[in-house]
């Protein structure tokens, strides 16, 4: 019963978290800290994959409209002034594929400051500065909408989230919107193109953790192997429906949100959690 109770909760901080600019993986390390879970377990690596991609899905079943008007008007686009490399289809795949070559590029590096504490809370403070400012100065947008998005500005914000790739504790969400606010989109176009862009990334990302964990010839030295019962499966399934429906009502949400309101509750919040996690990993409280 515990372990179907502990699933629940993780689903949720992993459903709220995600595309929130606030970091799931600072969130779900420091969840798994405090509740004592070994990282080292491959049932509990494959765990934080399986609710991740369970909250990833939650997107094209929000954006499924979207992506629909977007593959019918490819490659002239809504208005006949796109080309073949500045649809929104063809700017989402540039943008991923400048993030996902250096990623991988720096897998190791990625791979040693997953489990890294101190670098998810400088991050989670830092970033919420940067976040705090960019909304504060960056207040007259150019590109009102996902679908006036430039080449330069796909590269910009795809170069921006290879931070959270590199620094976990950034978030994907924060890097992308601040990167895309820089660059003269507005908070929604920012948001909605970041929300696109996550969909590729992450599922790239999580397909490769996930043979990581399960192919036996792809077991990193110190993680256990994996074996899996009943309980298991349904511990699994528990955590991936709660991530997914409370990452669909988030994305609702934040989408309302962010049409009227800006970014400063985040950044504060970012902030105060930075600080908090500095503290008690000083006081060697973690």
């Amino acid at each position: 019963m515990y372990e179907y109770l502990l699933s629940i909760f993780l689903g949720i901080v992993e459903g709220l978290t995600e595309f929130l600019p606030v970091s799931s993986t600072a969130h779900l390390r420091i969840c798994e800290a405090l509740l004592h879970i070994d990282l080292h377990d491959g049932f509990w690596k494959m765990y934080t994959i399986v609710i991740q991609l369970g909250a990833i899905l939650a997107l094209p079943v929000y954006f499924w409209h979207r992506m629909l008007q977007f593959v019918r008007t490819f490659p002239k686009g809504e208005r006949g002034d796109r080309t073949i490399l500045t649809h929104p289809l063809s700017l989402t795949f540039i943008a991923f594929v400048v993030t996902a070559v250096p990623a991988w590029l720096l897998t190791k590096q990625i791979g040693k400051n997953l489990e890294n504490l101190w670098v998810m809370a400088l991050a989670l403070l830092i970033g919420g500065v940067i976040m705090w400012i960019v909304d504060a100065v960056f207040t007259r947008p150019r590109t009102m909408h996902m679908e006036g998005i430039t080449l330069l500005q796909a590269i910009w914000i795809g170069a921006a989230q290879i931070l959270s790739a590199v620094f976990p504790g950034t978030s994907r969400s924060m890097s992308t919107i601040a990167a895309g606010q820089v660059a003269g989109l507005s908070r929604p176009a920012a948001l909605e193109f970041s929300f696109f862009l996550s969909m590729p990334t992450m599922l790239v990302a999580t397909a490769f953790d996930f043979l990581k964990t399960v192919m036996p010839h792809h077991h990193e030295a110190d993680i256990a192997p994996l074996t899996m019962n009943a309980h298991a499966w349904i511990v699994l399934l528990i955590g991936f429906v709660v991530s997914f429906f409370v990452a669909l009502a988030v994305v609702a949400w934040f989408m309302n949100w962010v049409r009227a309101r800006g970014f400063v509750p985040f950044a504060l919040y970012r902030i105060v959690l930075g600080i908090g996690l500095l503290t008690l990993l000083m006081r060697g409280m973690m």
